[in-house]
């Protein structure tokens, strides 16, 4: 199989061998793939090496099948995103929740343009805790676990912003009843995301607990790096 010109990001890049990477590459139309980016750590390769950083929009092509192609040409399609400080440690997470969430080949456009508005977003000034939690309800809906956000789980009863409720993972909202009734948000959190509007700075504290949950679910109880920093992006 022969790739020409494919919008990409680089997710993760890794020395190989003497001269070549091995590149982890987040493409529009052919979704997460891997591939060896030969001789471009000696001097002589057609692609520079300074072409292939995280965050960098690119025009990648590349040929071959299985899990690891072959790089056979990559041009810049926009300036890189110039992050620092805490949106750089944001999106440094997303990309490591992108490697850990999405599966090898399997094509998703909308996670590839929510990941382009993402990295926008932070390299515009947009808050960064607000800006993962919109990513991250976006990544969950289009990997097929969307969240019900408007209304309760057990009766169809839409949300009220100032009553409380119990989130359960496989289920949903339902009104909470007490302490051992899960993880307890407001509704004016769980309506804010629904409505993509920033919440409130409590609601937010409880949407992160909210999303966190739920991706340990998808690593089946697994941790994410960036989750161990002293301060964790976006917290």
């Amino acid at each position: 199989m022969r790739v020409e010109q494919q919008p990409a990001f680089v997710l993760h890049a890794r020395a190989w061998r003497e001269t070549s990477l091995l590149l982890d590459v987040l493409s529009r139309d052919h979704g997460r793939v891997g591939l060896v980016a030969r001789g471009v750590r000696g001097g002589r390769s057609r692609t520079p090496r300074s072409l292939l950083q995280p965050f960098a929009p690119l025009l990648a092509s590349w040929s071959g099948r299985g899990e690891l192609a072959t790089l056979t040409g990559a041009e810049a399609a926009g300036a890189a995103c110039g992050l620092q400080a805490e949106p750089l440690l944001c999106a440094l997470y997303l990309n490591e929740l992108v490697v850990r969430l999405v599966s090898r080949h399997d094509p998703q456009a909308d996670i590839f343009e929510a990941y382009a508005q993402t990295l926008s977003r932070l390299a515009g000034g947009a808050a960064p805790a607000w800006t993962l939690r919109r990513f991250e309800r976006d990544l969950l809906g289009c990997l097929g676990y969307g969240l019900l956000l408007d209304a309760e789980s057990d009766t169809g009863a839409a949300l009220e912003p100032a009553t409380d409720y119990a989130y359960w993972p496989d289920q949903g909202p339902v009104r909470w009843r007490g302490a051992d009734d899960g993880l307890k948000l407001r509704g004016s959190a769980l309506l804010a995301l629904a409505r993509d509007e920033e919440p409130t700075a409590e609601d937010l504290r409880g949407l992160r607990r909210l999303l966190r949950t739920l991706i340990v679910q998808r690593l089946d109880g697994g941790s994410l790096k960036a989750w161990s920093l002293n301060q964790a992006p976006g917290e």
